[in-house]
């Protein structure tokens, strides 16, 4: 067997103090994954809102102030013997930033983030036991989802998602138990005008990945519902007195011994200018209200019962002043009993329909 040549011994040995050393250095140690106590490793999730400065529903976006807090065990951080019972290292903004560089940290982004962040500060606390506690204080623009199918009654949910990034749900898994619950709520702060801000729901949402496998994340929901005074002002009672121009169009017209009274020509006038008012109001909401207009909800509801009942205006108008086509056919007595007939029928599936939109809004 042939000796090993001395160069080459004495760089092995140098290559196995360099390794050796490295492992040895706890810095560089405790920023791989801890596997102390197994794998998945557990990290509690929480997030609570501090402020709300805005909501765009029509972009989908709102923008808002919140704490992410981060709790695992990490047994490599352990400081066993006479230290255990000392109060835990607190380090806060560029300390904490520069000691989490030294650590291993939980790769937790916030999914539905839109921008980059306004404001990023960082609180850590390092208990003797092991137990990491990382707050972190985010002022961004984050994306959800808006359901306006019971609008102006409707309720919305401002979602914050935390997700781990680059590891499966095999590797690290996210939790929460009731102190994250208690810790997950809106502040005194978090105001939103025209809106009334409920609690925060927690969720345990994972999300799939690349090849087959899932990522851990946890939702953190607030619940705000409309105050809908504004709105039925704004909206509603003009879109009620809208369906009032083709009832008139029925109303005024009168019959005396069957032959109607007023010129047919005058009625239809009132039912086109009635159109335009909906067009116009349809255009008035609609660019405030742009989430409105795709979708079922009781906005376009009224619309379609405001087109339908001046389409039938018209049709009546046409059809027993215009042409007297229920007078030639039955006589006249049996047009004027069908006109009153009309006069009273219409308005009442039209006012039973508008009135079923809003409750099925409401409840």
């Amino acid at each position: 067997m042939r000796a090993i040549p001395t160069g080459i011994r004495a760089a092995l040995r140098l290559l196995a103090t360099v390794i050796l050393a490295a492992l040895a250095n706890p810095a560089f140690a405790a920023t791989d994954l801890p596997r102390g106590n197994g794998l998945p490793v557990i990290v509690q999730a929480a997030a609570s809102f501090l402020t709300l400065e805005s909501f765009d529903e029509n972009a989908g976006t709102f923008r808002a102030t919140v704490d992410v807090r981060l709790r695992w065990t990490d047994s490599r951080l352990a400081r066993p013997g006479p230290d255990m019972g000392a109060p835990p290292e607190t380090l806060r903004d560029s300390a904490a930033a520069a000691r989490m560089r030294e650590i291993w940290v939980p790769p937790v982004v916030l999914s539905n983030q839109n921008d980059e962040t306004a404001l990023s500060d960082y609180g850590l606390r390092i208990y003797p036991t092991g137990r990491v506690e990382l707050l972190r204080r985010v002022t961004a623009d984050f994306s959800v989802g808006v359901d306006v199918a019971r609008f102006p009654f409707d309720r919305q949910n401002l979602v914050v998602d935390m997700a781990v990034s680059g590891l499966t749900i095999a590797e690290v898994a996210l939790r929460f138990d009731q102190s994250d619950i208690d810790f997950s709520r809106p502040s005194a702060n978090a105001i939103l005008p025209g809106w009334s801000v409920g609690l925060v729901d927690l969720k345990n949402a994972p999300q799939p990945g690349w090849y087959n496998g899932t990522h851990a994340r946890v939702s953190a929901s607030l619940d705000i519902a409309r105050q809908p005074g504004v709105v039925v002002a704004s909206i509603f009672i003009p879109l009620f007195a809208s369906l009032l121009i083709p009832l008139l169009a029925i109303w005024l017209n009168r019959m005396e011994d069957g032959v109607f009274q007023v010129d047919t020509y005058e009625m239809v006038n009132i039912i086109i200018g009635g159109l335009f008012a909906v067009i116009a109001l349809n255009f008035t909401v609609y660019s405030s209200y742009a989430v409105l207009s795709s979708g079922d909800n009781t906005v376009n509801r009224l619309f379609a019962l405001n087109y339908l009942t001046l389409a039938s205006a018209l049709f009546v108008n046409i059809l027993f002043a215009r042409f007297n086509v229920v007078g030639r056919l039955f006589g006249p007595y049996v047009q004027e009993q069908a006109y009153v007939t009309i006069m009273w029928t219409v308005p009442c599936l039209i006012l039973a329909l508008a009135t079923a939109f809003m409750l099925v809004a409401y409840v």
